[in-house]
């Protein structure tokens, strides 16, 4: 590990002062745009930069609905002069950049998340007659292809993979867009991320022609400026017209209308490569990596598919990728290294046959509090044990089951106060939130701490949190936030390391919601994203819950209605019974090393 490690470093150094030199990429490469038709005569606008030296390249393929600019004859974006496409540029590539279909420069009509089979045409089709045509017209390449993409690029790029076609060797969907209802930028386990959705839906949204484009400030702050508008009808307001979120509001559970926008269901019989990549803190997509990968696994077994999960914020291993908020996770989260071991190997296996895929384990994840890189064979890995930690009477957490008769805890949710996700609310949601210092919460008698002792040794967790909380409410309906905490010694940093959210009214399925009974106890189950992360000797595991956090998610009136139509009137608050006796006991279950 130790010849490894120098070796990377020796190399990004290498590869750094190389950069410093390297030759302007205009004196490399030519550039041409085409009109692709589709085979419903649609045309994609496609920009192909191919190396002026001699020989037969790979095609690499980015399709994005964000613009493939800057276009022109002659003009080339700035990353392939530094960033991460210049290790595109380094090694000869051909690089594809695409508009897909309805977005930009190209013709059609955009539709959130196509489902692949939804007509005659759909993402993959598209992709499929791309790289048919390319093969066919593109001097220089050598018949093999291969698609990548991060956040809703990550979700074309598995469009690329379900194509079909033969050409297609080696595809990487990152932080790909995988289920908006259970997880990702919408919605987590039904739960609108309102920060998040409402400021992507609309700059994603394509008004109908002649309509003018309404501009959205989040002003003076988000937590302000959603306080003021607090129901999903003041914000249908504010974002008309726009298409996706209107259809969106006939569909508040998990109906066919979403399960077919699940990208899993179609993860059978996948014939290239997959490197699936993802980040622990990654406040959009976290989601989107592991259940991918989980569902190519299952549905698509003798595929070679490999798994990358670093500390990274959203896309950061395409840039510098070691520091997020105060936390430097040391050279081996750079974007550099994660380049030069992981991405790279892996494209210049498939597609120019070299021999590097031995260097890529089937699953390599980075383990946050000692940071380093872990290797398995499988995710979750073989030899994780469950450990249950049981919430307990005077805010402890331990491994012991509860013995008392009656023990429980209760708080107030009061929708007009919220709990904050972050200690001072500015304009935009930031990433840093993700291991941000939980102590600015103390004091607030809505938010439940439970914490073991100090702990003898150090404890790697990896794997899903899996909270199950016997609760009983005083209203018909409540949200449910368990976060896990990394907690410094001597009053020190509580570092949050994972948290998520689910709605009551789903306890039962995201198919069937179900009111609370005021008074009547009743089991409440949340399984989080996956972590990777070491509790240091000397530090505890803190868990927290509470009904609130916000305007990360919505605010729930804490009744059970339609929440669409609901009114500011609506919202009351709602007493919380957190129990932790013998008969009902609360707990967390996590995977140890």
């Amino acid at each position: 590990m130790r010849l490894r490690r120098f070796l990377s470093l020796l190399w990004g150094a290498l590869l750094a002062a190389a950069t410093v030199c390297a030759q302007p990429v205009s004196s490399l490469y030519d550039k041409a745009e085409y009109r692709i038709a589709m085979r419903d005569s649609v045309h994609l606008h496609t920009s192909v930069y191919t190396p002026k030296a001699p020989g037969r390249a790979p095609i690499i393929i980015f399709r994005t609905p964000y613009g493939t600019g800057p276009y022109g004859a002659g003009k080339f974006p700035a990353a392939f002069d530094k960033g991460y496409l210049r290790s595109y540029v380094d090694r000869g590539y051909i690089i594809v950049r695409q508009d897909v279909r309805g977005r930009n420069r190209s013709e059609g009509e955009f539709m959130h998340i196509r489902p692949v089979g939804f007509g005659d045409v759909d993402e993959a089709t598209d992709s499929y007659d791309t790289v048919d045509w390319l093969v066919k017209h593109i001097p220089g390449n050598n018949g093999r292809v291969g698609f990548a993409g991060c956040s809703y690029p990550g979700f074309y790029a598995l469009m690329g993979a379900l194509s079909g076609h033969p050409a297609v060797k080696a595809v990487s969907p990152q932080a790909p867009v995988t289920d908006w209802y259970m997880g990702d930028d919408v919605h987590h386990n039904g739960i609108l991320m309102l920060s998040d959705a409402v400021r992507f839906l609309h700059s994603m949204n394509t008004p109908p022609e002649g309509t003018p484009r309404r501009e959205l400030t989040l002003s003076p702050d988000e937590r302000t400026f959603f306080l003021e508008h607090p129901t999903r009808a003041d914000l249908t307001k504010l974002l008309a017209p726009n298409a996706f979120w209107e259809e969106m509001s006939g569909h508040p559970d998990y109906d066919e209308w979403w399960r077919a926008r699940d990208t899993r269901r179609a993860c059978y019989n996948i014939r290239p490569a997959m490197l699936v990549v993802g980040g622990t803190y990654d406040a959009e997509d976290c989601y989107g990596a592991w259940n991918l990968y989980r569902a190519v696994v299952r549905q698509s077994s003798p595929t070679p598919a490999h798994l990358v999960v670093g500390p990274w914020a959203h896309g950061a291993w395409c840039g510098d990728g070691r520091k997020l908020g105060g936390c430097d996770f040391g050279e081996e989260a750079s974007g550099s290294y994660y380049m030069e071991n992981f991405e790279a190997p892996f494209f210049d296996c498939y597609l120019w046959a070299r021999d590097t895929v031995d260097r890529l384990p089937p699953v390599s994840v980075f383990s946050s509090g000692d940071n380093r890189w872990h290797t398995f064979d499988r995710w979750t890995p073989a030899g994780a044990r469950r450990m249950t930690l049981y919430l307990a009477d005077g805010g402890r957490l331990t491994e012991e089951r509860p013995t008392a008769k009656n023990s429980s805890t209760g708080y107030l949710s009061d929708p007009a106060d919220p709990v904050p996700y972050v200690e001072t609310s500015g304009m935009r949601r930031p990433k840093e939130y993700m291991v941000a210092d939980q102590r600015f919460l103390a004091g607030r008698r809505d938010v439940l701490t439970f914490v073991t002792e100090p702990l003898t040794e150090d404890v790697t967790l990896v794997g899903p949190v899996e909270a199950a909380l016997e609760t009983a409410l005083s209203t018909s309906d409540a949200d449910f936030v368990v976060k896990l905490i990394d907690c410094f010694p001597d009053g020190g940093e509580q570092r949050l390391v994972r948290g998520d959210a689910v709605r009551g009214r789903y306890r039962d399925g995201f198919t069937r919601p179900k009111a609370f009974v005021p008074g009547k106890p009743e089991c409440v189950r949340l399984r989080t994203t996956d972590i990777a992360h070491t509790f240091r000797a000397g530090h505890r595991i803190m868990v927290q819950v509470q009904s609130s956090w916000f305007p990360l998610m919505e605010r729930n009136p804490q009744q059970f209605m339609d929440l669409w139509s609901c009114t500011a009137s609506d919202f009351g608050p709602c007493r919380v019974t957190l129990f932790h006796q013998r008969d009902r006991a609360s707990s967390v279950t996590v995977h140890k090393l």
